[in-house]
């Protein structure tokens, strides 16, 4: 696939310049097997710390690795949404700075993309789904919860797990989809999950191996504000606002 990018890899990022350097190599050694052009492409989200800068220190080592250095912080929803409509692949993903589900669980997408599939989404709680560092008892429970008020309130019903960070799309519906969000934070993955519904698109999970981050900046009150975006994005589907 000569002089055509495939396969874009976008990460979000915040305040990651130690977890970053080894998520990028690990990122590019196993691109740089495929035998197709790839990009990847750092957004960084308003960072306090060296994050752009230990992106622009990779560049010459990492092959087609962009940065798009925001100076504000706008939320991950925002740089998602921007990272994946600036990239230039085929197929694009997204994905966590953490590495919590490594690269090449992309190989599962593929099969599911060939059949027709253009949104695929990675799962934690589907059969298959590996999870290598289990999150605490405590918390396990209150994702199950949480995810089972996320299904009813935003129609998603049948996905449990809306919020892993390891989702692709063919460019059509990058194009198609995200133009027409407006949740900037918490609940992004849920509102481009809507989207693609309301749009007609059918969304495939698959099962991932995922590794739990001890230092997961997700905490509680964060679900709390989840939670309220997930019903103003109810709301919008009661008012047409996704079209």
């Amino acid at each position: 696939m000569p002089n055509r990018t495939y396969l874009s890899v976008i990460i979000p990022v915040y305040n990651e310049e130690r977890r970053l350097p080894k998520t990028l190599t690990e990122i590019d050694k196993y691109l740089r097997k495929q035998n197709y052009d790839s990009e990847i492409v750092v957004v960084n989200d308003g960072s306090k710390d060296k994050t752009a800068e230990v992106v622009k220190n990779l560049q010459s080592r990492i092959k087609n690795l962009r940065l798009i250095d925001n100076k504000e912080n706008n939320g991950k929803g925002f740089v998602v949404r921007q990272g994946m409509l600036e990239a230039k692949g085929e197929y694009r993903l997204f994905t966590d700075a953490d590495n919590a589900t490594s690269i090449d669980q992309v190989e599962k997408m593929w099969p599911e993309l060939e059949k027709g599939f253009e949104v695929v989404i990675g799962s934690r709680d589907i059969k298959g789904a590996v999870i290598a560092v289990p999150q605490s008892f405590i918390r396990r429970r209150l994702g199950d919860i949480f995810n089972l008020i996320v299904q009813v309130v935003s129609g998603l019903w049948g996905i449990w797990d809306t919020q892993c960070g390891f989702k692709g799309f063919t460019q059509k519906a990058v194009d198609d989809i995200l133009p027409k969000c407006k949740i900037n934070r918490w609940a992004f993955d849920v509102e481009i999950l809507v989207i693609a519904k309301t749009l007609g698109y059918k969304v495939k999970e698959i099962p991932v191996k995922w590794i739990n981050d001890p230092e997961s900046k997700v905490k509680l009150k964060g679900m709390i504000k989840m939670l309220f975006e997930v019903f103003q994005i109810r709301w919008n589907v009661i008012t047409k606002k996704y079209g």
